[in-house]
């Protein structure tokens, strides 16, 4: 059985393997305040050139999402995002059960669209009655989006703008970063995204990492006692060094980088295999996750040798199905999947 279901069905890059064992038994404290926590910080400082930012640590993507949705909205405020955003569909409700609603938008091949955000907020400050309503206060984008599609510098410098205007924060949810950065379709570089966006989180679980993320306030804006907020929240590890070990080692020698660009160059490969086996793309990104339709035997057929994932049904006898690349997919598992297409 070989799997192609998600980017982090595989534990952690070897390399982080090995540095966990080395410094196992090495007494550090906790909560983030050791040394390995600290190096990472300043490596990514470094990567994302923003030396004043405020780096955090948190276990995973939920956690992050909503301890930074609810760290930074005022109780009345909500999160405005896609319909397909993570946060709207695939979070279990997790920013609803902070006391914060999240705000949708129409979706464009998973992305918003400035001016439709723009006219969005005018209509909400037109409304006469817009005192009794949830208040946008933030804007949630994820890069790649839900679609495995980026934004362009261009399209994000002008969401930022609507944001700036309405004294909104633009918030990115990173979770898949490193292989945006990679796509060759991609024009924006991680310190791009620190002087556009006003926080930001660089996404271990599914680059590389056991698990973790790290979040960037790339202007020292970092909620008060942001820290005590994880905490409250329940999104901080005691033993912060295993998260700061991983960062630490993520952004040694460029391994975050390297890792996710083999991810796109599988994602590369799988969208010529799929073409040549002629299959119907639903929708074929720049990244590392692609979306084909499938007839439903078809699909139970491949099943029994392919861990693919159910992305939506498409009429009665076909289903959309996601096939998504990481940094552990190897020139091994394509030629095998070539087999069972």
């Amino acid at each position: 059985m070989i799997s192609f279901e998600n980017d982090y069905s595989a534990g952690a890059h070897p390399r982080i393997i090995q540095r966990l064992t080395e410094t196992n038994m090495e007494p550090l404290p906790g909560y983030g305040s050791d040394v390995y926590c600290e190096n990472a910080k300043r490596k990514i400082r470094e990567a994302a050139e923003c030396p004043n930012a405020v780096v955090e640590f948190l276990v995973g993507g939920t956690q992050t999402n909503a301890v930074v949705i609810a760290s930074m909205l005022q109780p009345y405020e909500g999160v405005v995002a896609a319909e397909t955003g993570h946060v709207s569909a695939h979070e279990a409700g997790a920013i609803e059960n902070t006391g914060h609603k999240v705000l949708t938008l129409p979706q464009h091949l998973g992305k918003i669209d400035a001016g439709e955000l723009k006219n969005y907020m005018e209509t909400f400050y037109a409304d006469g009655n817009h005192e009794h309503m949830v208040f946008p206060g933030m804007v949630y984008v994820s890069w790649p989006t839900e679609y495995g599609t980026l934004y362009n510098k261009a399209e994000l410098e002008a969401i930022a703008e609507v944001c700036h205007a309405y004294e909104m924060p633009l918030y990115l949810d990173g979770a898949r970063l490193g292989y945006g950065l990679m796509s060759p379709e991609a024009d924006m570089t991680l310190p791009d995204i620190a002087r556009i966006c006003d926080v930001f989180y660089i996404g271990g679980t599914k680059v590389g990492a056991l698990c973790g993320e790290a979040v960037v306030f790339p202007k020292g804006n970092a909620p008060k006692h942001f820290m005590t907020r994880i905490k409250q929240q329940g999104a901080l590890l005691a033993k912060g060094r295993l998260l700061g070990i991983q960062f630490d080692e993520l952004f040694t020698g460029n391994l975050y980088l390297n890792i996710s660009r083999n991810a796109i160059e599988m994602a590369e490969q799988l969208k010529r295999l799929l073409h040549d086996k002629n299959y119907t793309f639903y929708l074929e990104s720049p990244t590392n996750q692609q979306f084909v339709i499938m007839e439903n035997e078809r699909l139970e057929e491949l099943k029994k040798h392919v861990a693919v994932s159910f992305w939506e049904k498409a009429d009665d006898t076909h289903t959309v199905v996601r096939l998504a690349t990481g940094w552990s997919t190897t020139v091994q598992d394509m030629e095998e999947l070539g087999e069972w297409l």
